[in-house]
Order: structure tokens, then C-alpha cells, then sequence
């Protein structure tokens, strides 16, 4: 088993704390707007929220660029240490696979970023609307919509842990199958938080092209799924 395709955790701990403080910003603004049990002005709110979206675009798309960065930079070396019998040409085919697939990451990642305000206003809302449907004690609808705050952090946690995780394995996809491989063997992290459909995949040997179907019913190749941590390892004996 070789190990040097394993997501990077300093890419993760460092993208994780940037998108925190998105989160808590979010949270913020909600409080801002919040009077006990009630929301002062939703309208008001949601546009604090969708400006202040709109105004990430540059920080975010700065910090998705950072992220690709380490994680392109531990994948190369990967690569390097699991192909050492790949001429230049083909490393040069690779590279350039990367950088479209690496741009399309980071397109997508400024989007996920700037969803996490607009996500903590909707979430608010809801609360706010289903406390009065429901009938609600005040002191519940005011600690739900505190806590809506707080839940923008996890947002931003999971965006970040499942992002880092979905780039490594994408840009191993994208280099691998640049120089021909064809297959993959799924690895985990092997702990007691692996999920149990994919601890079954442990060692299975699948087709890039053709994600496997899970035994929980969803499909997609390692890394792909929201907070996995299981990671592709390439298969090039095929190649020579």
C-alpha cells in the first residue's frame, strides 16, 4: 500500500481555519439581526448576507488557489515517487491535465465558499418561520437561532475537509489517466470512523472511468463523497 496519495492534512487544517472565519462572520451578521425569538428584518438580513457573499469572491477564490497549491505540490511528489520510469513527455501531458482540471476545482470551490453566508440566512429563516407554524416555547426559537450561527462553522468544516479530500483525489485522477492508467485501488484511512460502505471498498481495484456503486447506494470514486477521507491509489504497472 503506498501512502503518499493520502489528502493533505496541511492543506486541510489550513483551509478548514480560513473557512471558520467565514462562518463565523456569517454568524455574525445573522445575530445582527436577531431579536430573541424573532428575526428584525429578513429582507435586510438576506442582503447583508448576499453582499457580503458577493464580496468574498476575491478572498475566496485566493483561498481555494492556496489550498490547490499544497495539495497539487504533495500529489506531483506522489506521482513522482510512484513513476519514476514516466519520460518528461508524458509528465508534461499530466501536468497540462492538471491545470484544467485544477481550475474547474477552484471555479467550483469560490462558489461553495460563498454559499456558506447565504445558507446561514436561509437557515435562519427557516427556523424563524417553522418556530411560529409550530408553536415554539420562546426560549427554544432563541437558542435555535443562535445556534443557526454556530452551524455556519460546521458548514464551512465540512465544506473544507470534503473539498481538500475531492481535489487530491480529482488532480491523482487527472494525472494518472493523462499517462494512461486506467485503474485504481480504493484505500481508507482505516480507523473507526471509516464509513462502512466504503471500508468494504478497502483494497477493491476499479476503473476510473467507472465509479463504483457503494453498497449504501451512492457511487463515486474515493474522495469524491462529502467528509471522506479515503484517497485513489494509480495503478501504472499496466503501462509498461
Amino acid at each position: 500500500m503506498n501512502r503518499n496519495f493520502k489528502p493533505s492534512t496541511s492543506a486541510e487544517i489550513t483551509f478548514i481555519r480560513q473557512l471558520r472565519k467565514v462562518g463565523v462572520a456569517a454568524g455574525h451578521i445573522v445575530g445582527l439581526y436577531i431579536d430573541g425569538t424573532h428575526i428584525i428584518d429578513a429582507v435586510a438580513m438576506q442582503a447583508a448576507l448576499k453582499a457580503y457573499s458577493k464580496a468574498l469572491d476575491p478572498w475566496a477564490r485566493n483561498q481555494a488557489k492556496k489550498m490547490l497549491l499544497t495539495v497539487e505540490n504533495a500529489n506531483k511528489r506522489a506521482m513522482k515517487s510512484n513513476s519514476k520510469l514516466i519520460g518528461q513527455g508524458l509528465r508534461l501531458v499530466a501536468e497540462s491535465a492538471v491545470g484544467e482540471a485544477s481550475r474547474k476545482l477552484m471555479d467550483e470551490q469560490v462558489e461553495l465558499i460563498k454559499s456558506i453566508p447565504l445558507k446561514a440566512g436561509e437557515r435562519a429563516q427557516k427556523l424563524s418561520m417553522e418556530a411560529v407554524l409550530n408553536g415554539e416555547r420562546a426560549s427554544e426559537v432563541a437558542k435555535r437561532l443562535i445556534d443557526s450561527g454556530k452551524v455556519a462553522e460546521s458548514d464551512a468544516n465540512l465544506i473544507a475537509r470534503t473539498e481538500v479530500a475531492r481535489a487530491s483525489s480529482v488532480l491523482t485522477q487527472a494525472r494518472a489517466t493523462a499517462i494512461g492508467s486506467t485503474n485504481y485501488v480504493w484505500r481508507t484511512s482505516k480507523d473507526a470512523a471509516v464509513r462502512e460502505s466504503h471500508k468494504e471498498m478497502e483494497g477493491k481495484v476499479e476503473r476510473w472511468d467507472s465509479p463504483p456503486e457503494l453498497s449504501d447506494g451512492t457511487t463515486g470514486n474515493p474522495g469524491t463523497f462529502p467528509n471522506c477521507r479515503c484517497y485513489p491509489e494509480p495503478i501504472f504497472t499496466d503501462l509498461f
